[in-house]
């Protein structure tokens, strides 16, 4: 058993088939096989259960993959010692993000690049109970999310953001104010775009307005920023974002809130214990 072996199954583990394993290897697809039946041969079982339509592990797959996870990430680190004694840093940071939370990562991305151009960056944009497991299982090194105390347990975080969310709406609609103001009642009365359950900028907007005891119905829901500015700018509903997105948009119209205004808080997040050097070196440019 080697190394390669280990990255080709947990390839096939993670993307859920041979065809996408073998493009993210940069190998054709029969290698892949190959390289997996040989595995198996040699385990005396089998890694997956195969179908027409998926791929799956079996019992042996399930204890196995974890375990070469770990492999490859010891043997990657034991690159990186070496590396970073002979003046290099080279290694794999795979950063997790949410939809709608960025914080201007392009900027610790841009600067990790420029130092170290030897790290290469995985971005894996998932929801955030999704993002939590794979923070435990060591397929995402570390994240940028929007999480409430609850979901932080267990993980190293840091504070990168804290801010209000408005109401945004077309530049032509009128909405009356309270002392300068809009209420989340009043923003209840307005048809209203919302994101998909599950985007923390949904959950933060849920909380707000449960909160204020204001109910609310949606008229669109959507899982785009982009789709959700352009029902906005042509006058489909509001939408209640936090600052730093609305900003994205300065052609259209922003209230903020009275009282109970949302509030969003975006935070890079870790397993506990000693990040290998190239996420260290991320973190270092993270503010």
């Amino acid at each position: 058993m080697d190394l390669r072996q280990m990255e080709v199954v947990v390839a096939v583990a993670e993307e859920g088939g041979f065809t996408a394993a073998a493009q993210r290897l940069g190998v054709v697809q029969s290698a892949v096989s190959s390289t997996v039946r040989t595995l198996e041969r040699e385990l005396g079982t089998p890694l997956f259960d195969r179908t027409t339509h998926r791929v799956s592990l079996t019992p042996a797959g399930e204890v196995f993959v974890p375990a070469a996870r770990n492999a490859l990430r010891a043997a990657e680190q034991a690159r990186a010692a070496v590396d970073t004694v002979r003046g290099q840093l080279r290694g794999r940071v795979t950063v997790g993000t949410m939809q709608g939370v960025w914080a201007d990562l392009h900027r610790p991305l841009a600067a990790l690049r420029a130092e170290h151009p030897g790290v290469v960056v995985r971005l894996r944009q998932a929801a955030v109970t999704d993002i939590r497991q794979a923070l435990r299982d060591g397929t995402v090194d570390l994240a940028v999310v929007a999480l409430d105390r609850r979901q932080q347990r267990g993980l190293v975080t840091r504070l990168l953001a804290r801010e209000e969310m408005v109401l945004v709406t077309a530049p032509e609609r009128a909405v009356r104010l309270t002392g300068g103001k809009v209420t989340l009642a009043e923003a209840a009365r307005l048809p209203l775009v919302d994101f998909t359950p599950g985007w923390a900028i949904r959950l933060a907007a849920d909380q707000a307005f449960r909160a204020a005891s204001v109910e609310r119905e949606t008229t669109f829901e959507v899982n785009d920023i982009v789709a959700a500015s352009e029902l906005v700018r042509n006058d489909l509903g509001g939408c209640v974002m936090p600052v730093s997105v609305a900003a994205r948009f300065p052609d259209l119209r922003t209230y903020r809130f009275e009282r109970h205004a949302p509030r969003w808080t975006v935070m890079v997040v870790r397993p506990h214990g000693d990040p290998p050097p190239a996420v260290a070196a991320l973190l270092g440019h993270m503010s």
